[in-house]
Protein backbone atom coordinates (compact mmCIF):
# COMPACT_ATOMS: atom_id res chain seq x y z
CA UNK A 1 0.00 0.00 0.00
CA UNK A 2 1.27 3.42 -0.44
CA UNK A 3 0.21 6.74 0.63
CA UNK A 4 0.49 10.08 -1.02
CA UNK A 5 3.24 11.48 0.68
CA UNK A 6 5.45 8.35 -0.16
CA UNK A 7 4.52 8.59 -4.38
CA UNK A 8 3.95 12.63 -5.21
CA UNK A 9 7.10 14.67 -5.53
CA UNK A 10 5.83 17.72 -7.49
CA UNK A 11 2.45 17.69 -6.01
CA UNK A 12 1.24 18.38 -2.63
CA UNK A 13 -1.96 17.67 -1.51
CA UNK A 14 -1.54 18.33 2.61
CA UNK A 15 -4.96 19.45 3.26
CA UNK A 16 -6.79 16.92 1.20
CA UNK A 17 -4.61 13.75 1.92
CA UNK A 18 -6.49 12.39 5.02
CA UNK A 19 -9.10 12.23 2.43
CA UNK A 20 -7.55 10.75 -0.05
CA UNK A 21 -5.84 8.53 1.94
CA UNK A 22 -8.33 7.01 3.63
CA UNK A 23 -10.19 6.20 0.19
CA UNK A 24 -6.46 4.35 -0.79
CA UNK A 25 -6.39 2.62 2.34
CA UNK A 26 -10.32 1.19 1.68
CA UNK A 27 -9.16 -0.07 -1.58
CA UNK A 28 -6.27 -2.03 -0.48
CA UNK A 29 -7.28 -3.60 2.96
CA UNK A 30 -10.68 -4.72 4.37
CA UNK A 31 -11.66 -2.42 7.39
CA UNK A 32 -14.33 -2.86 9.50
CA UNK A 33 -15.82 0.29 9.48
CA UNK A 34 -16.33 0.34 5.96
CA UNK A 35 -19.77 1.90 5.82
CA UNK A 36 -18.51 4.57 8.13
CA UNK A 37 -15.30 5.31 6.11
CA UNK A 38 -16.90 5.82 2.60
CA UNK A 39 -19.89 7.73 4.40
CA UNK A 40 -17.36 10.00 5.45
CA UNK A 41 -15.92 10.52 2.14
CA UNK A 42 -19.48 10.72 0.08
CA UNK A 43 -20.26 13.48 2.89
CA UNK A 44 -17.06 15.66 2.01
CA UNK A 45 -17.68 15.22 -1.71
CA UNK A 46 -21.67 16.18 -1.17
CA UNK A 47 -20.30 19.13 0.80
CA UNK A 48 -17.61 19.97 -2.66
CA UNK A 49 -20.30 19.53 -4.96
CA UNK A 50 -22.33 22.43 -3.03
CA UNK A 51 -20.01 24.69 -2.90
CA UNK A 52 -18.91 24.61 -6.00
CA UNK A 53 -22.13 23.49 -8.34
CA UNK A 54 -20.24 19.75 -9.59
CA UNK A 55 -22.66 16.97 -10.72
CA UNK A 56 -21.74 13.83 -12.56
CA UNK A 57 -18.83 11.44 -10.88
CA UNK A 58 -18.18 13.58 -7.78
CA UNK A 59 -15.05 11.84 -7.14
CA UNK A 60 -13.27 12.58 -10.42
CA UNK A 61 -14.36 16.10 -10.04
CA UNK A 62 -12.92 16.14 -6.60
CA UNK A 63 -9.74 14.98 -8.02
CA UNK A 64 -9.59 17.01 -11.18
CA UNK A 65 -9.96 20.01 -9.05
CA UNK A 66 -7.05 19.63 -6.90
CA UNK A 67 -5.25 18.45 -10.02
CA UNK A 68 -6.40 22.42 -11.63
CA UNK A 69 -5.50 24.00 -8.14
CA UNK A 70 -1.96 22.80 -7.61
CA UNK A 71 0.77 25.41 -8.06
CA UNK A 72 3.69 23.08 -8.38
CA UNK A 73 7.02 23.33 -10.89
CA UNK A 74 5.14 21.62 -13.43
CA UNK A 75 2.20 23.36 -13.52
CA UNK A 76 4.06 26.83 -13.20
CA UNK A 77 6.14 25.86 -15.83
CA UNK A 78 3.10 24.73 -18.28
CA UNK A 79 1.15 27.73 -17.64
CA UNK A 80 4.30 29.89 -19.37
CA UNK A 81 4.05 27.10 -21.89
CA UNK A 82 7.85 26.80 -21.62
CA UNK A 83 9.86 23.41 -22.30
CA UNK A 84 10.82 21.83 -19.11
CA UNK A 85 14.34 19.61 -18.92
CA UNK A 86 14.14 15.78 -19.00
CA UNK A 87 14.27 15.34 -15.41
CA UNK A 88 11.44 17.28 -14.68
CA UNK A 89 9.13 16.01 -17.28
CA UNK A 90 10.11 12.48 -15.85
CA UNK A 91 8.98 13.66 -12.19
CA UNK A 92 5.48 15.25 -13.38
CA UNK A 93 4.74 11.82 -15.27
CA UNK A 94 5.56 9.80 -12.31
CA UNK A 95 3.30 12.18 -10.39
CA UNK A 96 0.84 11.79 -13.23
CA UNK A 97 0.51 8.08 -12.78
CA UNK A 98 -0.35 8.17 -9.35
CA UNK A 99 -2.82 10.93 -10.14
CA UNK A 100 -4.50 8.40 -12.31
CA UNK A 101 -4.37 5.46 -9.87
CA UNK A 102 -6.28 8.21 -7.41
CA UNK A 103 -8.70 9.47 -10.30
CA UNK A 104 -9.65 5.59 -10.98
CA UNK A 105 -9.89 5.01 -6.83
CA UNK A 106 -13.88 5.26 -7.34
CA UNK A 107 -14.18 2.38 -9.66
CA UNK A 108 -11.79 -0.25 -7.31
CA UNK A 109 -14.13 0.69 -4.42
CA UNK A 110 -17.47 0.27 -6.34
CA UNK A 111 -15.81 -3.26 -7.35
CA UNK A 112 -14.92 -4.35 -4.05
CA UNK A 113 -17.77 -2.70 -1.54
CA UNK A 114 -20.73 -3.64 -4.36
CA UNK A 115 -23.14 -3.20 -1.27
CA UNK A 116 -22.59 0.12 -0.37
CA UNK A 117 -24.32 2.32 -2.80
CA UNK A 118 -23.55 5.85 -1.72
CA UNK A 119 -20.56 6.11 -3.07
CA UNK A 120 -22.49 4.31 -6.42
CA UNK A 121 -24.89 7.49 -6.05
CA UNK A 122 -22.07 9.80 -6.31
CA UNK A 123 -20.22 8.75 -9.39
CA UNK A 124 -23.95 10.28 -11.35
CA UNK A 125 -24.55 13.09 -9.13
CA UNK A 126 -27.20 15.30 -9.86
CA UNK A 127 -26.90 18.35 -8.75
CA UNK A 128 -30.34 20.20 -8.38
CA UNK A 129 -29.00 23.90 -7.73
CA UNK A 130 -26.53 23.41 -10.45
CA UNK A 131 -24.83 26.82 -11.12
CA UNK A 132 -21.03 26.86 -12.14
CA UNK A 133 -19.04 28.99 -12.04
CA UNK A 134 -16.07 29.76 -14.70
CA UNK A 135 -13.38 28.12 -12.52
CA UNK A 136 -15.73 25.15 -11.95
CA UNK A 137 -16.85 25.00 -15.79
CA UNK A 138 -12.83 24.99 -16.23
CA UNK A 139 -12.38 22.05 -13.83
CA UNK A 140 -15.57 20.36 -14.96
CA UNK A 141 -13.65 20.13 -18.55
CA UNK A 142 -10.60 19.14 -17.28
CA UNK A 143 -12.48 16.16 -15.52
CA UNK A 144 -14.27 15.22 -18.47
CA UNK A 145 -11.00 14.78 -20.85
CA UNK A 146 -9.49 13.02 -18.09
CA UNK A 147 -12.26 10.26 -17.84
CA UNK A 148 -11.37 9.80 -21.65
CA UNK A 149 -8.16 9.22 -21.08
CA UNK A 150 -8.21 7.66 -17.49
CA UNK A 151 -6.69 4.00 -18.88
CA UNK A 152 -3.56 5.62 -20.31
CA UNK A 153 -0.73 7.35 -18.70
CA UNK A 154 0.80 9.19 -21.12
CA UNK A 155 -2.82 10.68 -22.16
CA UNK A 156 -3.44 11.26 -19.17
CA UNK A 157 -0.16 13.07 -18.31
CA UNK A 158 -0.64 15.30 -21.98
CA UNK A 159 -4.43 16.25 -20.85
CA UNK A 160 -3.18 17.94 -17.76
CA UNK A 161 -0.30 19.54 -19.93
CA UNK A 162 -2.60 20.97 -22.30
CA UNK A 163 -5.30 22.43 -19.33
CA UNK A 164 -2.07 24.29 -17.92
CA UNK A 165 -1.13 25.67 -20.81
CA UNK A 166 -4.68 26.90 -21.54
CA UNK A 167 -6.08 27.60 -18.40
CA UNK A 168 -3.08 28.20 -16.40
CA UNK A 169 -2.79 26.69 -12.51
CA UNK A 170 -4.02 27.50 -9.25
CA UNK A 171 -7.50 30.42 -8.52
CA UNK A 172 -5.25 32.93 -10.89
CA UNK A 173 -5.58 30.60 -13.62
CA UNK A 174 -9.11 30.29 -13.28
CA UNK A 175 -11.32 32.71 -11.91
CA UNK A 176 -12.00 36.56 -13.74
CA UNK A 177 -11.43 38.57 -10.44
CA UNK A 178 -10.34 38.59 -6.98
CA UNK A 179 -10.37 40.65 -3.57
CA UNK A 180 -7.50 40.56 -1.08
CA UNK A 181 -7.79 38.73 2.56
CA UNK A 182 -4.98 39.94 5.12
CA UNK A 183 -4.44 37.27 7.77
CA UNK A 184 -1.79 38.16 10.00
CA UNK A 185 0.03 40.81 7.83
CA UNK A 186 -0.13 38.07 5.07
CA UNK A 187 -2.35 38.36 2.23
CA UNK A 188 -3.80 35.85 -0.15
CA UNK A 189 -6.21 36.01 -3.17
CA UNK A 190 -9.87 35.06 -3.10
CA UNK A 191 -12.02 34.25 -6.32
CA UNK A 192 -15.00 36.24 -6.94
CA UNK A 193 -16.76 33.34 -8.27
CA UNK A 194 -20.19 34.77 -9.19
CA UNK A 195 -19.86 37.40 -11.58
CA UNK A 196 -22.38 39.32 -13.90
CA UNK A 197 -21.99 38.52 -17.20
CA UNK A 198 -21.75 41.86 -18.56
CA UNK A 199 -19.91 43.31 -21.59
CA UNK A 200 -19.37 46.59 -22.66
CA UNK A 201 -22.26 46.73 -25.45
CA UNK A 202 -24.34 46.43 -22.64
CA UNK A 203 -23.42 49.75 -21.43
CA UNK A 204 -25.59 51.92 -22.90
CA UNK A 205 -23.83 55.12 -24.51
CA UNK A 206 -20.46 56.39 -23.22
CA UNK A 207 -18.95 55.16 -26.58
CA UNK A 208 -15.90 57.12 -26.23
CA UNK A 209 -15.33 56.11 -22.54
CA UNK A 210 -15.51 52.80 -23.46
CA UNK A 211 -13.39 52.90 -26.63
CA UNK A 212 -10.26 54.48 -24.37
CA UNK A 213 -10.80 52.15 -22.13
CA UNK A 214 -10.74 49.33 -24.64
CA UNK A 215 -7.70 50.89 -26.40
CA UNK A 216 -5.50 51.01 -23.44
CA UNK A 217 -6.57 47.32 -22.42
CA UNK A 218 -5.71 46.13 -25.64
CA UNK A 219 -2.48 47.48 -25.58
CA UNK A 220 -1.47 46.14 -22.27
CA UNK A 221 -3.03 42.73 -22.88
CA UNK A 222 -0.44 42.93 -25.93
CA UNK A 223 2.00 43.83 -23.98
CA UNK A 224 2.23 47.16 -25.91
CA UNK A 225 2.95 51.03 -24.08
CA UNK A 226 -0.22 51.08 -21.73
CA UNK A 227 -1.46 53.37 -19.05
CA UNK A 228 -3.15 53.52 -15.68
CA UNK A 229 -6.57 54.64 -15.78
CA UNK A 230 -8.87 56.71 -14.01
CA UNK A 231 -12.55 56.42 -14.45
CA UNK A 232 -13.97 59.93 -12.45
CA UNK A 233 -17.63 61.52 -12.61
CA UNK A 234 -21.00 61.35 -11.52
CA UNK A 235 -22.10 58.44 -9.55
CA UNK A 236 -24.41 55.71 -11.44
CA UNK A 237 -22.92 56.40 -14.95
CA UNK A 238 -20.75 53.16 -15.42
CA UNK A 239 -17.58 53.35 -14.31
CA UNK A 240 -17.24 49.96 -12.15
CA UNK A 241 -19.76 48.30 -14.90
CA UNK A 242 -17.17 49.17 -17.11
CA UNK A 243 -14.11 47.39 -15.10
CA UNK A 244 -16.99 44.19 -14.75
CA UNK A 245 -17.09 44.13 -18.53
CA UNK A 246 -13.31 43.96 -19.57
CA UNK A 247 -12.99 41.62 -16.44
CA UNK A 248 -15.62 39.08 -18.64
CA UNK A 249 -14.21 40.32 -22.41
CA UNK A 250 -11.10 39.57 -21.43
CA UNK A 251 -10.43 36.80 -19.19
CA UNK A 252 -9.70 34.25 -22.34
CA UNK A 253 -6.41 36.96 -23.25
CA UNK A 254 -5.12 35.84 -20.10
CA UNK A 255 -6.57 39.67 -18.19
CA UNK A 256 -7.24 38.80 -14.11
CA UNK A 257 -8.55 41.65 -12.12
CA UNK A 258 -7.59 42.15 -8.53
CA UNK A 259 -9.78 44.51 -6.49
CA UNK A 260 -8.10 46.35 -3.70
CA UNK A 261 -9.52 48.29 -0.28
CA UNK A 262 -8.23 51.68 0.07
CA UNK A 263 -7.21 49.67 3.96
CA UNK A 264 -5.08 47.43 2.22
CA UNK A 265 -3.28 49.76 -0.01
CA UNK A 266 -0.50 48.96 2.59
CA UNK A 267 0.11 45.65 1.22
CA UNK A 268 0.75 46.62 -2.42
CA UNK A 269 4.13 45.70 -2.81
CA UNK A 270 3.20 42.24 -1.17
CA UNK A 271 0.46 41.62 -3.59
CA UNK A 272 2.10 42.79 -6.57
CA UNK A 273 5.22 40.42 -5.65
CA UNK A 274 2.85 37.76 -5.96
CA UNK A 275 1.59 38.44 -8.92
CA UNK A 276 4.46 39.76 -11.13
CA UNK A 277 6.38 36.52 -12.35
CA UNK A 278 2.72 35.24 -13.25
CA UNK A 279 1.83 34.28 -16.75
CA UNK A 280 -1.52 36.57 -16.61
CA UNK A 281 -1.93 40.83 -17.26
CA UNK A 282 -3.32 41.55 -13.78
CA UNK A 283 -5.52 44.54 -13.14
CA UNK A 284 -5.27 46.37 -9.37
CA UNK A 285 -9.20 47.65 -9.54
CA UNK A 286 -9.70 50.05 -6.81
CA UNK A 287 -13.42 51.25 -6.40
CA UNK A 288 -14.72 54.52 -5.32
CA UNK A 289 -11.46 55.93 -4.72
CA UNK A 290 -11.18 58.94 -2.32
CA UNK A 291 -8.98 60.46 0.40
CA UNK A 292 -10.24 62.73 2.99
CA UNK A 293 -7.32 65.54 3.81
CA UNK A 294 -6.86 63.20 6.94
CA UNK A 295 -5.85 59.98 5.28
CA UNK A 296 -2.36 58.92 4.35
CA UNK A 297 -2.84 55.84 2.51
CA UNK A 298 -2.38 57.20 -1.02
CA UNK A 299 1.18 57.58 -0.38
CA UNK A 300 0.96 53.33 -0.77
CA UNK A 301 -0.74 53.69 -4.16
CA UNK A 302 2.23 56.63 -5.51
CA UNK A 303 5.01 54.68 -4.46
CA UNK A 304 3.83 51.78 -6.48
CA UNK A 305 2.44 53.77 -9.70
CA UNK A 306 5.96 55.87 -9.70
CA UNK A 307 8.98 56.42 -7.65
CA UNK A 308 9.20 53.52 -5.90
CA UNK A 309 13.03 51.91 -6.11
CA UNK A 310 11.19 48.71 -7.56
CA UNK A 311 9.86 49.30 -11.00
CA UNK A 312 6.14 48.30 -11.11
CA UNK A 313 5.82 44.61 -13.20
CA UNK A 314 5.58 45.32 -17.07
CA UNK A 315 2.10 42.84 -16.46
CA UNK A 316 0.92 45.06 -14.09
CA UNK A 317 -1.59 48.19 -14.26
CA UNK A 318 -3.74 49.98 -11.70
CA UNK A 319 -7.32 51.01 -12.79
CA UNK A 320 -9.59 53.02 -10.18
CA UNK A 321 -12.86 54.48 -10.30
CA UNK A 322 -14.08 57.87 -8.58
CA UNK A 323 -16.23 60.29 -7.47
CA UNK A 324 -13.67 62.91 -7.64
CA UNK A 325 -11.25 63.58 -10.60
CA UNK A 326 -8.41 64.44 -8.34
CA UNK A 327 -8.97 62.28 -5.37
CA UNK A 328 -7.79 63.96 -2.57
CA UNK A 329 -10.00 66.19 -0.58
CA UNK A 330 -8.57 69.42 -0.94
CA UNK A 331 -8.79 72.06 1.34
CA UNK A 332 -8.36 76.32 1.85
CA UNK A 333 -5.52 75.29 4.44
CA UNK A 334 -4.00 73.94 1.66
CA UNK A 335 -3.05 77.19 0.04
CA UNK A 336 -1.27 79.04 3.39
CA UNK A 337 1.83 77.95 1.84
CA UNK A 338 1.39 79.24 -1.95
CA UNK A 339 4.52 80.70 -3.18
CA UNK A 340 4.56 83.61 -5.47
CA UNK A 341 7.25 84.25 -7.56
CA UNK A 342 6.60 86.68 -10.32
CA UNK A 343 3.66 85.53 -11.92
CA UNK A 344 4.01 81.95 -10.81
CA UNK A 345 2.03 80.67 -7.85
CA UNK A 346 3.51 77.57 -6.04
CA UNK A 347 2.04 75.43 -3.02
CA UNK A 348 3.88 72.17 -1.82
CA UNK A 349 0.41 71.42 -0.24
CA UNK A 350 -2.02 71.19 -3.55
CA UNK A 351 1.11 69.97 -5.63
CA UNK A 352 0.91 66.62 -3.57
CA UNK A 353 -2.54 66.17 -3.51
CA UNK A 354 -2.71 66.57 -7.03
CA UNK A 355 0.01 63.92 -8.15
CA UNK A 356 -1.37 61.14 -7.82
CA UNK A 357 -4.34 61.45 -9.86
CA UNK A 358 -1.54 63.21 -12.46
CA UNK A 359 -0.27 59.39 -12.24
CA UNK A 360 -3.39 57.64 -14.08
CA UNK A 361 -1.93 58.49 -17.57
CA UNK A 362 -5.40 57.88 -18.97
CA UNK A 363 -8.21 59.74 -17.19
CA UNK A 364 -11.85 58.90 -18.10
CA UNK A 365 -14.81 61.21 -17.34
CA UNK A 366 -17.96 59.80 -17.16
CA UNK A 367 -20.89 62.20 -16.91
CA UNK A 368 -24.36 62.36 -15.85
CA UNK A 369 -26.45 61.71 -19.22
CA UNK A 370 -28.68 64.18 -20.44
CA UNK A 371 -32.95 63.31 -20.27
CA UNK A 372 -33.30 62.33 -23.58
CA UNK A 373 -29.99 60.14 -23.24
CA UNK A 374 -31.79 58.86 -19.93
CA UNK A 375 -34.60 57.79 -21.96
CA UNK A 376 -32.25 56.05 -24.48
CA UNK A 377 -31.32 54.33 -21.89
CA UNK A 378 -34.67 53.38 -20.19
CA UNK A 379 -35.80 52.74 -23.42
CA UNK A 380 -32.86 50.13 -24.91
CA UNK A 381 -33.21 48.66 -21.47
CA UNK A 382 -36.89 47.71 -21.74
CA UNK A 383 -36.77 46.25 -25.20
CA UNK A 384 -33.77 44.25 -23.52
CA UNK A 385 -36.34 43.00 -20.84
CA UNK A 386 -39.20 42.73 -22.47
CA UNK A 387 -41.19 45.09 -21.31
CA UNK A 388 -44.35 45.70 -22.35
CA UNK A 389 -45.60 49.01 -21.10
CA UNK A 390 -45.86 51.47 -23.79
CA UNK A 391 -42.74 53.55 -24.64
CA UNK A 392 -44.46 56.89 -24.15
CA UNK A 393 -45.67 55.76 -20.92
CA UNK A 394 -42.76 54.39 -19.66
CA UNK A 395 -41.11 58.09 -20.37
CA UNK A 396 -43.27 59.98 -18.14
CA UNK A 397 -42.70 57.05 -15.61
CA UNK A 398 -39.35 57.03 -15.84
CA UNK A 399 -39.44 60.90 -15.42
CA UNK A 400 -41.14 60.74 -12.57
CA UNK A 401 -38.96 58.21 -10.93
CA UNK A 402 -35.42 60.00 -11.41
CA UNK A 403 -37.22 63.08 -9.87
CA UNK A 404 -37.85 60.63 -6.81
CA UNK A 405 -35.10 58.60 -6.97
CA UNK A 406 -31.52 60.74 -7.08
CA UNK A 407 -31.48 62.11 -10.98
CA UNK A 408 -30.78 61.16 -14.36
CA UNK A 409 -28.07 57.97 -14.17
CA UNK A 410 -27.52 54.97 -15.59
CA UNK A 411 -28.23 53.41 -12.43
CA UNK A 412 -31.34 54.98 -11.83
CA UNK A 413 -32.63 53.78 -15.23
CA UNK A 414 -32.15 50.39 -13.96
CA UNK A 415 -33.69 50.72 -11.35
CA UNK A 416 -36.46 52.16 -12.73
CA UNK A 417 -36.61 48.97 -15.03
CA UNK A 418 -36.12 46.52 -12.69
CA UNK A 419 -39.33 48.41 -10.40
CA UNK A 420 -41.64 48.14 -13.97
CA UNK A 421 -40.46 44.77 -14.22
CA UNK A 422 -41.23 43.57 -11.08
CA UNK A 423 -44.44 45.35 -11.24
CA UNK A 424 -45.47 44.11 -14.66
CA UNK A 425 -44.77 40.13 -13.43
CA UNK A 426 -47.10 40.96 -10.55
CA UNK A 427 -49.92 42.05 -12.27
CA UNK A 428 -49.68 38.96 -14.87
Amino acid sequence: MYTLEDNLILYSFAEESGLLNQAVKLAEVDSEDVDFEINRIVRTLLGFAAEHGFDGNLWHGYIAYHIAMNENPFSLIKEKRNVFNGGMADMAKKDCKVLRKLFNLDAVLVKKYPEIDSFVKIRDFNNVDFKVSDESKAILQLRDDLEEESSDDELFFQTISRFYERYGTGALGLSKTFTVKVDDGKTCFSPVRNTENIRLSDLIGYEIQKQRLEENTKAFLNKKPANNVLLFGDGGTGKSTSIRAIANQYYEDGLRIIQVYRHQMKYLSQIIDKIKKRNYRFIIYMDDLSFEDFETEYKYLKAVIEGGLEARPENVLIYATSNRRHLIKETWNDRNDVEQDQDMHRSDSMAEKLSLSERFGVQIYYGKPSKDEFHKIVETLALRENIKTDLEELRKEATKWEIRHGGVSGRSARQFIDYIKGTEENTR
